[in-house]
């Protein structure tokens, strides 16, 4: 489900209010861990967090007027997503992700190849998001990114 809204606050007001408060949450811890340079956008009809065209000017190699896309959230019909680039494309961080993940939840962990799903908001793990988002710089996602993903 892509949103219409244009803004993030847009967005975060249309959610459903039963995905209010985990989703805000999300974002807070995102927002406080992310390594400088990053910029929060809706991107792909989702809260993004982009590298912005200022320090990667090439933007996306399918379509080079948009950002360098690295993570998102969304709420989806049946879950709450987090796309994260990053354990896509480099696998020591999926590894210690899916390592660090059950010392975090309760829950199975449900991923995709850049797709964790949170079924049950109350099981979102916070923190360990906000490791996940501090552990690669806009530089370290541009140099894997052109390394493995752009061809």
């Amino acid at each position: 489900m892509q949103s219409k809204a244009t803004t993030v606050d847009q967005y975060l007001k249309e959610l459903p209010e039963e995905r209010k408060a985990p989703m805000n949450e999300l974002r807070k811890v995102i927002l406080k861990n992310l390594p400088k340079g990053f910029k929060e956008c809706m991107s792909y009809g989702m809260i993004g967090y982009v590298v912005p065209h200022t320090l990667y000017p090439a933007g996306y190699h399918c379509d080079p007027s948009l950002p360098l896309s690295f993570m998102n959230i969304a709420s989806q019909k049946n879950f709450i997503a987090l796309y994260h680039m990053g354990i896509y494309g480099d696998q020591k961080l999926l590894k210690w992700f899916t390592d660090e993940y059950p010392k975090h939840s309760k829950a199975k962990l449900d991923i995709g190849k850049s797709c964790i799903r949170f079924k049950k908001p109350d099981q979102i793990p916070f923190k360990l998001i906000g490791e996940l988002a501090s552990k690669m710089t806009p530089d370290d996602w541009i140099k894997m990114y052109e390394k493995n993903i752009k061809r």
